[in-house]
């Protein structure tokens, strides 16, 4: 029983896929298609360098490998270097004669054959970083003897490929977007006239009529990003354009009819400009692949011509007005939201919001309030009337008594369109409602989660504790035996009882080392209020005639010579 079921599910499923006249499929399968190819320019261009680098590896690694030491195995190796400087430079193709011997020449003027054997003594991360700057060089080296006219075999005009290709992609693209809204405006019109004639519903099938407008205004939401991004590409190719114009002339201004120029002045300028025309490839690719995703989702619209071609539009569309987008923004534009009425929400004006036009509209900026009341209608909602801020989030709406009725109960209507996108899963990419749906993610937001997500029913959790958390602090004298204790007490008490005795020889005698300490005097002074200082007279007293005269008796005479203590 249960295999007969799991067969009628898988052959439901097939037929559902394999339904050619099917809108809802074909949205979902053109928002996984886009989804799966388009990444934005940043991650676009970083990739495709990841790519290029991983493509010259081993041609790097033969030549960071190489141990060459024989006149053949350099010259070999030399060859090696050109082939390299030519893939990744994307000047010409290395098989191609002319080419290799116009690169070889451009090399050889800034890496001579003579200084392989230098080049081979360094260090592998240092022979990579030489080999991407000789690159760059012999690449600017190039493109200025092509602009000269003196060399520039197999290299592209690609400043005026781009200036073609853009144009073209532009042109294209504005046309196929023109088609979308003009099916956009008419499918609004014919389900704004059948919600507003309920018996023309029951004879019309509107449920196909809003899937297809869904799918038209998927398609038009694609080819506005893919040409917001052809957009920059303009932009980024026309700034280069005269960057290279410049620095073309100032290498001319720099060289002139000179023989022999400083490498500080001109190996910069050769530098940058390889690294404009690696800019220019990038954006070669990068239109390239726009114009590619373009021509892709067209096949998604197939169903349109099926389902409702032009004779049956035109009778659906009978007393019909159709509008645009922008009728029907300006047919409201005065029709503004009064701040008095409301209390509690707060509104938000261009004239009293900066950056007004920057703020991230929910449902990407369709009236709320009419797709949740005419069940699943999309009108484009009008910022002039008022944006609604209602926890943290933004919404439009397309007429004021809109605004009004989602303003007085806001969680009933985005209940609502949860509900509708749950009926109709391409509006959850389309509405942006991924916050709603907590199990669905884009896939340009699934590089680092896992690609299968499952609910989480049944977890295996284990824990782990540490058997000593903080450091060990284990006493090594303590003992836990009593006898042992005991043993260690007798010994300590036999100590003290022992006396110890030294004796000394006749070679130790007198040998010790002596040692004594003393203080030296030092000067002392005393320091008073006042200086002075008193002096007492140096006695002079002198005896005469010790030394005997001719009498036999001598007699000494005192002499007092003293000066007086008032004479000093």
């Amino acid at each position: 029983m249960v295999a007969r079921w799991n067969f009628t599910l898988r052959q439901l499923c097939v037929s559902r896929l394999l339904d050619s006249k099917n809108p809802s499929l074909d949205t979902i399968k053109m928002q996984v298609y886009f989804d799966m190819n388009y990444t934005s320019r940043e991650e676009f261009l970083e990739e495709h360098h990841r790519v290029l680098e991983s493509r010259l590896g081993s041609v790097l690694r033969e030549i960071t490998d190489n141990r060459a030491c024989a006149r053949e195995e350099l010259e070999s190796l030399y060859r090696k270097v050109v082939s390299y400087m030519l893939l990744r430079s994307g000047l010409g193709s290395p098989t191609d004669i002319k080419i290799v011997r116009e690169a070889t020449a451009a090399l050889q003027s800034v890496f001579p054959q003579a200084e392989l054997g230098t080049f081979l003594t360094l260090s592998k991360k240092n022979k990579e970083r030489q080999l991407k700057d000789l690159s760059m060089l012999v690449t600017g080296i190039r493109l200025f003897n092509q602009d000269c006219g003196k060399g520039g075999e197999g290299i592209d005009d690609l400043p005026a490929i781009l200036r073609e290709a853009i144009p073209a992609t532009t042109q294209h693209i504005d046309s196929q977007l023109q088609i979308a809204q003009d099916l956009a405006y008419r499918y609004t019109a014919i389900l704004e006239k059948v919600t507003e004639n309920p018996l023309m519903s029951m004879e019309l099938q509107s449920y196909m009529l809003k899937e297809a407008l869904y799918n038209v205004r998927q398609y038009e939401i694609f080819l506005q990003t893919i040409l917001s991004d052809i957009i920059i590409c303009a932009q980024e190719v026309e700034m280069m354009i005269k960057q290279l114009g410049a620095h073309l002339e100032q290498l001319k201004m720099t060289v002139k009819s000179k023989t022999a120029v400083p490498t500080s002045q001109v190996f910069p300028i050769f530098i940058a400009l390889s690294n404009l025309w690696t800019s220019f490839q990038d954006e070669t690719v990068l239109v390239s692949v726009l114009s590619n995703l373009t021509a892709h989702l067209e096949q998604f619209l197939g169903a349109h011509e099926l389902l409702f071609p032009e004779k049956v539009m035109q009778d659906l569309l009978n007393e019909v007005t159709v509008k645009t987008d922008v009728y029907r923004i300006k047919e409201h534009m005065e029709d503004r939201v009064h701040l008095v009425d409301f209390r509690k929400q707060e509104w938000l004006f261009p004239e009293t919001t900066a950056n007004f036009d920057k703020l991230l509209i929910q449902y990407r900026g369709f009236c709320a309030y009419t797709f949740a009341t005419t069940d699943g209608l999309l009108l484009p909602g009008n910022p002039a009337i008022g944006i609604l801020k209602h926890k943290e989030k933004y919404y439009t709406f397309s007429t004021r008594s809109a605004a009004y009725s989602f303003a007085e109960n806001p969680e009933n209507y985005i209940d609502l369109i949860r509900e509708k996108a749950k009926k109709n899963a391409e509006l959850i990419q389309l509405l942006e409602l991924h916050q709603h749906f907590e199990t669905l993610i884009p896939y340009s937001q699934m590089k680092d989660v896992d690609k299968h997500i499952k609910p989480i029913t049944k977890s295996e959790t284990g824990t782990q504790t540490d058997t000593h958390i903080l450091q060990p602090t284990i006493v090594r004298s303590y003992e836990w035996n009593e006898w042992e204790l005991r043993r260690k007490a007798i010994k300590l008490a036999n100590l003290r009882q022992k006396v110890t005795h030294s004796v000394q020889t006749d070679l130790s005698h007198m040998r010790r080392e002596n040692c004594s300490q003393v203080y030296p005097s030092k000067d002392t002074s005393t320091q008073s209020m006042r200086e002075g200082s008193t002096r007492v007279p140096r006695p002079q007293i002198y005896i005469a005639g010790l030394r005997g005269g001719q009498a036999k008796t001598s007699y000494g005479v005192r002499v007092n010579l003293t000066r007086a203590v008032d004479e000093t």
